[in-house]
């Protein structure tokens, strides 16, 4: 593949969780959080998006919402469960971009805040519309999703590489 393919990074923040008295790692999803997970999935499906891979944190709140939200996608991308995205920091996350096969082109994230809201950020240095300006006020909540897309390597992903293409949000 060429080193000038288009690529585009979908970061999708888990689903409204649940407070018990468990660790974090381990807090499930709260009722509203079952029920917009497969919402945030149809709304993914409508991009048209074949991901190639989609990697997810370990937290149970993140498998969980992948759990609901696959089932919504015309078809399952390959899956990997990443340690990484669980309390990820921007670098974390940058680096683990870097580390993407290029036969990958599509990839989709299902992380945490603040990382999500971040790498987003980091890696937009144009929008398009108002995408921007949504993200910036809406603050990332749960279930949203930005599609970011940008041109060359995996190993070249570093911030304002790309364009925020697309911003949504379950509760606009």
């Amino acid at each position: 593949m060429s080193v000038e393919t288009p690529r585009r990074i979908v970061l999708l923040r888990h689903a409204k969780a649940d407070w018990p008295d468990v660790a974090d790692h381990e807090r499930p999803l709260a009722e509203r959080g079952r029920a917009d997970a497969p919402v945030a999935g149809r709304r993914l499906a409508e991009t048209g998006i074949a991901f190639d891979l989609a990697l997810c944190s370990t937290a149970a709140r993140t498998r969980e919402t992948w759990k609901l939200a696959v089932h919504e996608l015309p078809q399952r991308p390959r899956t990997g469960y990443e340690d990484r995205l669980y309390d990820a920091t921007l670098g974390d996350l940058l680096a683990l971009l870097t580390e993407t096969s290029d036969e990958v082109n599509d990839l989709l994230l299902i992380g945490h805040n603040p990382g999500m809201h971040a790498l987003a950020d980091a890696l937009s240095a144009r929008a398009e519309g108002d995408a921007l300006g949504r993200m910036t006020a809406s603050a990332f909540p749960t279930s949203a999703f930005a599609v970011i897309g940008f041109t060359g390597s995996w190993k070249t992903v570093e911030p304002d590489v790309g364009t925020l293409l697309e911003y949504w949000t379950p509760h606009d």
